[in-house]
């Protein structure tokens, strides 16, 4: 008996470890580049970490890691790209990319525990960057277009023509966070 609850207690303050070691992850990756801008985009390492929260954390952990990143920004503190945060970030164009965290450390992590590959683990990688730049370039488009100043002759390409500067380096990170994950899955389950 007290080692089932010792073992849970264990398990759980681990987990809560984990959350908070990629939520502060999320908070370094957001802002170690996040004055070089393309566009309207800072680049980040913010994707490159959220997938690894869902490859490594699996789904509900890395997700709720990526919720506890977005709640946190959103209480005020400056952890968003461009050391922002607040409430009116909800309105900002590059919003849906923090949603976006969310939804892909779930699916990686959904994915990835699916098929625990290296294969696997790369193609879970890949879903998650479509998610993040479809979720949030169609994000920064609608607030271009609705409720935000957008440049002059903005369209939905241009949009998408903006998101092709961190494309190369998007690609190279999410390959090499799947390798990661993969490798590092084994050291972090051993710890659960």
């Amino acid at each position: 008996m007290t080692t089932t609850v010792r073992t849970e207690n264990y398990s759980r303050t681990l987990t809560l470890v984990h959350i908070g070691m990629f939520s502060a992850l999320m908070m370094i990756g957001a802002n170690i580049t996040s004055f070089l801008v393309v566009g309207g985009v800072p680049i980040t390492l913010q994707t490159f970490f959220a997938i690894l929260a869902g490859l490594l954390l699996g789904s509900r952990v890395g997700a709720l890691a990526m919720a506890v990143y977005a709640f946190i920004g959103l209480a005020g503190l400056r952890v968003f790209a461009q050391f922002s945060g607040g409430l009116d970030t909800l309105i900002s164009p590059t919003f849906g990319f923090i949603l976006s965290f969310i939804l892909l450390a779930y699916a990686v992590g959904k994915i990835a525990e699916r098929f625990p590959s290296r294969k696997g683990f790369i193609a879970a990688a890949l879903v998650g960057l479509v998610i993040n730049y479809g979720f949030g370039t169609n994000w920064m488009y609608a607030a271009y277009k609705l409720w935000f100043a957008a440049p002059e002759a903005f369209s939905y390409k241009m949009a998408w023509t903006w998101m092709a500067a961190p494309l190369p380096k998007d690609l190279l990170l999410t390959v090499m966070a799947g390798i990661f994950g993969y490798r590092l899955k084994p050291i972090v389950q051993k710890y659960k």
